[in-house]
């Protein structure tokens, strides 16, 4: 336990000797701005269950977030890419966060299995290298959205969603934050398991684009999946959304809280 509480300082240490050079208006080192990210939206409905569409529960859930941080944490400044149904290019969203020099960015959405079937449960990716095959096809899923952008191989530098030869240059790729990222994902799946009972598929690492370029701590959530009846019942009702948005603002809390400390402490 020292020897991981040891760790996490250094980490957190770094982290904000960081902050302090990128981000100028957060001169304190405390964690004051967050991006909440909808998934998809607009012409984009990402995956789509029987009664309701990815695009509609990343909203919700989202802004459900963004309103439990306004009401609890008022020191905190909550920016969101969408907050209504229209669409947002993958490059644009990171630019939204880092235009705002946001301390962390959240990106929420829900998953599907191409052909349906009994799995279920969440998983939050960070960027990074996708190490299974099920990883490598839930980044090709997110990341096709960009086929709705206008001009988006000379966007993207050629990047081809569907080309696995494309994401080699991503897996090289290694976000500088991806400690603190991982820390924070870890937050978020405990909160789901233990305090949300909902079935956790653990932190995961993938290349995706919309974590690709920001400068800052980042997570993709995987809220559950539409094509699982019973679960896409869960993600569809207000109830079940209030508790996703409930649980990723506790790990948001605590999160802030630790970062908060230690820029206290330093």
């Amino acid at each position: 336990m020292n020897k991981f509480c040891t760790i996490l300082t250094t980490i957190l240490v770094l982290f904000l000797c960081t902050s302090m050079l990128n981000f100028p208006y957060n001169n304190e080192g405390k964690l004051k701005r967050v991006v909440i990210d909808a998934g998809h939206g607009g012409k984009d409905p990402g995956c789509l269950g029987k009664i309701i569409s990815e695009k509609e529960v990343a909203l919700n859930v989202a802004k459900k977030l963004g309103n439990y941080i306004n009401q609890y944490l008022p020191d905190v400044e909550v920016i969101y890419t969408r907050d209504k149904d229209y669409f947002v290019e993958l490059n644009q969203r990171a630019k939204i966060a880092n235009d705002a020099n946001a301390d962390l960015f959240i990106s929420i959405h829900a998953n599907a299995q191409p052909k349906g079937g009994s799995v279920y449960g969440t998983e939050t990716f960070v960027m990074g290298l996708h190490k299974t095959d099920a990883n490598l096809e839930v980044a090709k899923r997110e990341n096709s959205v960009i086929e709705f952008e206008d001009n988006y191989a000379t966007q993207y530098d050629g990047f081809d969603p569907k080309d696995p030869s494309s994401y080699i240059a991503l897996s090289l790729f290694q976000n500088a934050n991806i400690e603190l990222s991982s820390y924070f994902a870890s937050k978020v799946e405990n909160q789901f398991e233990n305090r949300v009972g909902r079935h956790s598929r653990g932190v995961k690492q993938a290349g995706f684009l919309v974590l690709y370029k920001t400068t800052m701590p980042s997570v993709l959530i995987e809220t559950g999946f539409l094509t699982n009846s019973k679960e896409e019942r869960f993600l569809a009702s207000d109830q079940g959304q209030d508790y996703m948005a409930s649980a990723i603002f506790r790990a948001f809390r605590d999160y802030k809280q630790e970062v908060d400390a230690m820029a206290t402490a330093y």
